[in-house]
């Protein structure tokens, strides 16, 4: 994406035609598209939780409306939108939950992570240093937090217990977006500028990069329950899929416009934030069904979590 200013000073965004000649070339041109996504005057991660805290599609959907600066929940049925009383946001991205019902978001816009417990407790901020447009978001089970640190071209892993934070060891990273943790604890990074994924090790072995054909700016990830990775490919206005046991297909949808964000419900629905058309899209993991969530106001639809089922009554 890049950004262009008109006379009037309106930014508007749109896709990358081509590539540009080279790596810093390229890395310029995404870095414009990021400074839009942050300064943007009315108008990118997603993480899955634990295999074994899935959440049921009777949860609600929580989604950061990036171009409002809130967040919101969306019902899985009846029921009216709400909005989560965060304060003070500015372009929020990526967000997780863990199993005490926290919800974490990145206050992009802030440099920082926030994070709001339910049931109306007050807000706090992440103890982090250094953060530069934060975006993806994931929690592993011992307690640790994951940041996509975007414009510092890394990932960090900040541990809720004592506030020590960590850089997780990465080699070319070029603004990393989304993130997702495996069962065994391997990191997935869709590497935005250069158009993959990689997983770092759970076991410390390094790093890989996922075999995928073709991505352009991948920006969300969610993993399944089965370990079947899904990058929304921001680029191609689609959504892929690596199968756990290998192989990549492209998941059926219909008129995406730059999808930002993904959340799998755990009861077979495939949830996209689809950015530009304003509106989050559910689709079935095994293909088809596509449709859109009610929803009020959207602008620019970023990020999408649920809380962990263990979390829900």
């Amino acid at each position: 994406m890049v950004g262009t200013t008109d006379g009037s000073g309106t930014v508007t965004l749109a896709l990358l035609k081509g590539r540009a000649p080279g790596r810093w070339a390229r890395r310029l041109a995404a870095a414009v598209g990021f400074v839009a996504l942050c300064t943007l005057p009315t108008t990118t991660a997603g993480a899955t939780p634990p295999q074994e805290d899935r959440p049921s599609a009777h949860a609600p959907l929580y989604v950061s409306d990036y171009g409002n600066n809130r967040v919101v929940a969306l019902p899985a049925r009846a029921g009216d939108q709400v909005t989560v009383p965060f304060e003070g946001l500015v372009r929020p991205t990526g967000m997780v939950g863990d199993d005490t019902g926290r919800l974490y978001v990145s206050d992009t816009g802030n440099n920082r992570v926030v994070v709001r417990a339910p049931l109306g407790s007050d807000q706090s901020t992440v103890p982090t240093e250094g953060l530069s447009r934060p975006l993806g978001l994931a929690l592993d089970r011992a307690g640790a937090l994951y940041i996509a640190d975007s414009f510092n071209d890394r990932v960090v892993k900040v541990s809720l217990a004592d506030g020590t934070q960590t850089t997780v060891p990465t080699t070319g990273l070029l603004h990393p977006w989304g993130l997702a943790l495996d069962a065994v604890g391997n990191l997935y990074i869709s590497d935005f500028v250069n158009d993959r994924v990689v997983k770092v090790a759970g076991d410390g072995s390094g790093q890989s990069t996922i075999p995928a054909v073709g991505l352009s700016q991948p920006t969300g990830l969610a993993l399944s329950a089965a370990g079947d990775l899904y990058i929304a490919d921001s680029g191609n206005n689609r959504v892929v899929k690596i199968a756990e046991g290998g192989g990549q297909t492209t998941v059926p949808t219909s008129g995406l416009s730059d999808p930002l964000g993904l959340a799998l419900d755990g009861c077979g629905g495939l949830y996209i934030a689809d950015g530009f058309n304003n509106r989050v899209v559910r689709v079935e993991e095994t293909g088809g069904g596509q449709t859109t969530l009610p929803s009020t106001g959207l602008n620019t639809p970023t990020g999408l979590a649920f809380l962990p089922k263990s979390t829900r009554p």
